[in-house]
């Protein structure tokens, strides 16, 4: 799967995240989180696992997360790379 344009999943909401995904030479995941102290590894494999699972290998991933669970994180997450990946 390939990202080809900018595009966003998620809400501001609390336990939520907003995901933005562009195109970008290159892997880079930039997060932003109220529980980023604690919880920044874990958000951050939770985002690299579901692009590998999805194949995706290049890209900005911009994350602004409120608190989301795990399920939250791989679904946001998809959800903008399969709208990324429209013509």
């Amino acid at each position: 799967m390939n990202i080809r344009k900018k595009a966003t999943a998620g809400t501001m909401q609390s336990s939520d995240l907003v995901v933005v995904v562009e195109p970008a030479e290159g892997l880079v995941i930039d997060i932003e989180s109220t529980v980023k102290k604690q919880f920044e590894h874990l958000i951050r494999a939770r985002i690299e696992a579901t692009l590998e699972t999805l194949g995706v290998t290049s890209g900005r991933i911009h994350v602004s997360d409120r608190g989301a669970l795990d399920y939250a994180i791989a679904a946001r997450v998809e959800a903008a790379v399969r709208r990324a990946d429209q013509e």
